[in-house]
């Protein structure tokens, strides 16, 4: 075995944080590797019971296989890439990233020679234009669950993942049914077992209405090909995640209570009236997890910290969707980069309103807001992932986040929240925009908090005095500026509206030179971007 290939698989172990022994000299990549805080992935095993904690090393054995995937789905051969590498700062940032594009900086190269990264990643031919793929005459060019490829005569044509990957997929596969052997919750043992034929043959629907159905499990998982976003050519093709949860009963019975009021919520929207009519689901599964493994694109850059799935609108017209919020490495992000943050760029009269419960809030009713506004097009019912293309994350993202605001001034206003300064949420939210703003323009979570800043500075819910860089939260003009931008982000993709889209990210997805001069304080304050983890059976004491 290499050298090098050997301190890459023992990162692994480690979920790709971890620093092997260092290097004599200095490395010139440490600063980079340095942006991610490191943070152990552990649960109160307490709550689990004996076969629960069996499954652990067989659902992370299957989320191991997603990881090899989706190197292959954003890179392509690591082994190549980590030849001859022995820096092990390099190492760990090109395990973070998933390749040599730095994902916190627009995905430019930090090492030489790499070129740009592939808006396609490697989902199609490098060498593929868009006007070929327009013209290729198959129905499942589209399709969230396959590759394209060249066949021996160089035409194009679709691979289903589960001939594209067999091994890996067959692998996963099993193991989940081994899985489901132990299960004793008869949710969980369902999903697992057509999760795993979801895998052989990349028909997800029933095993995302099973997961749907799970309601009393303690251990959960999210596999299999999830989100789009590494796509950033068409917005079609679904990464390999897998991603294993302990819920916390305690605190999911406090998260419960909301999930009637969504219709309401739907109902109430800051919109005319053909843009709510869409049914929203009284969905009781709101809950809150920690997370105790990452593999694959949940684990790529900047992390999660909560869960909206499925995204199937099918399974949204059926039975909605689950908002899962990842308790512990929420906490993290909290105490690493947000209140640090906030002792930068918040008037000091505004920083008590910083506090983790509004953080949770913000970042739960972002999810619920996925569920909310329209997922089909006024006009021609089509998806609006398919009409907004690649514009379509980071519209959904600025909805989302905006539109989460709204429904905490809505519930408070209604009373349904009790005991609510809503100024914490909207200081906490600003805070959060600088957060994530750090993320860069490749994310389409940073891209729509870039928007946003965009739209709060313009209305003057945000202002900041120029002396001492600090901004001041408006709640008249915060509170109204909500409504306004969760409207406009509905209306786009209630019109399907491409064009304007596009207008929108172009015009406000951009670093400003006022916040690019406050996220170079940020950074020269040596605060962290983002986490990374030492996890496994080893840092869960198994």
């Amino acid at each position: 075995m290499k050298k090098s290939f050997f301190l890459f698989a023992l990162l692994i172990a480690f979920g790709g944080c971890r620093e092997a022994q260092k290097t004599a000299a200095p490395s010139p990549y440490q600063a980079l590797a340095d942006q991610y805080a490191e943070f152990p992935l552990t649960t109160d095993l307490s709550k689990l019971t004996e076969n629960e904690k069996k499954m652990i090393p067989l659902l992370i054995e299957a989320a191991d296989q997603m990881e090899a995937i989706y190197w292959q789905d954003a890179y392509g051969n690591k082994d190549e890439l980590f030849a001859g590498v022995t820096d092990s700062a390099l190492i760990k940032y090109l395990s973070i990233n998933y390749g040599p594009w730095d994902r916190l900086n627009d995905n430019r190269p930090f090492i030489e020679n790499a070129g740009p990264k592939p808006l396609g990643a490697n989902f199609y031919p490098q060498d593929m234009t868009k006007e070929e793929f327009e013209a290729l005459q198959d129905p499942r060019k589209s399709d969230w669950y396959s590759i394209i490829r060249r066949d021996e005569q160089g035409a194009l044509k679709v691979i289903p993942y589960h001939e594209a990957y067999p091994e890996e997929i067959q692998k996963a596969a099993a193991l989940l049914k081994e899985a489901a052997l132990l299960a004793e919750d008869a949710g969980l043992k369902n999903y697992l077992n057509l999760r795993a034929e979801a895998l052989l043959t990349d028909d997800y629907l029933q095993s995302d209405l099973a997961w749907m159905d799970m309601k009393d499990n303690t251990l959960d998982i999210v596999i299999g090909p999830i989100e789009t976003y590494e796509d950033a050519l068409f917005g079609y093709k679904a990464s390999h995640s897998g991603q294993i949860l302990v819920k916390d009963k305690e605190w999911s019975q406090r998260l419960s209570l909301y999930a009637q009021y969504l219709p309401k919520l739907q109902e109430n929207l800051p919109v005319p009236e053909a843009y709510k009519k869409e049914k929203a689901n009284a969905n009781p599964d709101m809950n809150a997890y920690d997370v105790i493994y990452y593999a694959g694109d949940c684990n790529a850059g900047s992390k999660n910290i909560a869960i909206n799935l499925p995204n199937d609108p099918r399974v949204h017209a059926a039975k909605g969707s689950r908002k899962l919020q990842l308790k512990n490495s929420m906490q993290a992000k909290f105490d690493k980069m947000v209140m640090p943050i906030a002792q930068l760029v918040i008037a000091p009269e505004q920083q008590k309103h910083i506090r983790f419960d509004a953080f949770f809030e913000n970042t739960m009713f972002h999810e619920v807001a996925h569920g909310l506004g329209v997922n089909y097009t006024i006009q021609d019912k089509q998806d609006i992932r398919a009409a907004l293309k690649d514009n379509y994350t980071s519209i959904e993202e600025g909805k989302a986040d905006i539109l989460g605001l709204y429904c905490i001034t809505k519930l408070t206003e209604w009373g349904i929240i009790q005991d609510k300064d809503l100024m914490d949420n909207y200081v906490t939210f600003i805070a959060g925009i600088f957060r994530s703003t750090r993320f860069g323009a490749a994310s389409a979570h940073g891209k729509a908090n870039m928007m946003q800043f965009s739209h709060l500075m313009e209305s003057g819910a945000i202002s900041r005095d120029e002396t001492s860089g600090y901004y001041t939260v408006d709640f008249e003009k915060m509170k109204k500026d909500i409504e306004v931008i969760a409207g406009e982000y509905i209306t786009i993709e209630g019109d399907g509206n491409y064009e304007k889209a596009a207008q929108l990210i172009a015009e406000k997805g951009i670093v400003s030179p006022t916040l690019q001069k406050d996220l170079d304080r940020i950074a020269q304050a040596g605060i962290p971007k983002d986490i990374c983890f030492q996890q496994g059976l080893k840092t869960l004491g198994l």
